[in-house]
């Protein structure tokens, strides 16, 4: 089952704002090298909101072909609707994925019972284990940990990413649930503490620029090496700073250009990075001990 530091990846787009394949074998290759855990392709940090359902598909197929088993991938499949979900989920259930991130419905503000029988209708309909992704920043509907028990106990729903950034919404939700459910981080700030509490790993966006690090940290932290970890943690802190000062993923996608990974193209609406930000994106990634190839 899942552990460790789970990389959002970054889509990579050509000149013409395509999706870039020759970049993303580059992507995929670096993070097999570095150690990285598994990848989640078209989440958030991949831009999943600007892809076409044909481009979705196409992603996530070839990120398996090249994956090629080194790393286990977990499809964002995900929308605010429940019927549009199931048909793209359906559309990759043989490309070899390994599991889907769901997120919670954005925009229509369903009641807990809706995103009961959202989760509901979707783990039925699929027959690859579902991570469900609560990120009410983006979202504005929040799944409490009532509704997140009731749908620990269907067995196609394996854990959560839970994206607050609350520890404290951790330990709720853990109080309700006795089986062997699993929980990831989905905020880069707060993962060491979020380990320390019995979660599992992280769905990282920091993971895309330092993926060596945040899964030595994951590792260290699992392994209760509490010292080294934060040791660790704090040299990374400035680059999760960073890396959200604008809408992810603005400054990630920058970062990982100037690491000579791929190009700096982005889909509107969102844009390129402000220039004001770079040179605190390059101290913050020295201070993580990342390299550079482009403007060093």
């Amino acid at each position: 089952m899942f552990t460790g530091s789970l990389v959002a990846l970054v889509t990579p787009f050509d000149g013409n704002n395509q999706v870039d394949y020759t970049c993303l074998k580059r992507l995929i290759d670096f993070h097999a090298d570095a150690g990285s855990n598994g990848l989640v392709i078209a989440g958030t940090t991949g831009e999943s909101a600007t892809l076409s359902r044909s481009e979705h598909v196409e992603l996530i197929c070839r990120a398996v072909e090249i994956a090629d088993g080194r790393l286990p991938v977990i499809a964002g499949t995900g929308s605010n609707s429940t019927a549009q979900t199931v048909d793209l989920s359906r559309a990759v259930a043989d490309s070899g994925i390994d599991a889907y991130l769901i997120v919670v419905p954005y925009y229509n503000k369903p009641v807990q019972e809706g995103l009961y029988q959202h989760f509901t209708v979707i783990a039925d309909a699929i027959d690859k284990p579902v991570m469900m992704y609560n990120v009410p920043g983006r979202t504005v509907a929040d799944m409490l940990p009532e509704t997140v028990a009731r749908l620990a106990q269907h067995d196609n729903i394996f854990g959560i990413k839970e994206a607050t950034g609350d520890i404290d919404r951790l330990r709720a939700i853990q109080e309700l649930i006795d089986s062997d459910f699993r929980y990831f981080s989905g905020d880069d700030f707060t993962l060491l503490p979020f380990i320390e509490q019995g979660g599992h790993g992280v769905v990282t966006v920091s993971g895309n620029v330092a993926p060596s690090q945040v899964a030595k940290l994951c590792r260290l932290a699992l392994d209760g090496r509490g010292e080294a970890a934060r040791a660790l943690d704090e040299t990374l802190q400035a680059l999760n700073k960073a890396l959200f000062v604008e809408s992810n993923p603005i400054p990630v996608k920058w970062a990982v250009s100037q690491m000579g990974l791929m190009e700096d193209n982005i889909r509107l609406p969102l844009t390129t990075y402000s220039s004001q930000y770079h040179e605190e994106m390059r101290a913050a990634m020295r201070q993580a001990g990342v390299a550079w190839e482009k403007n060093a």
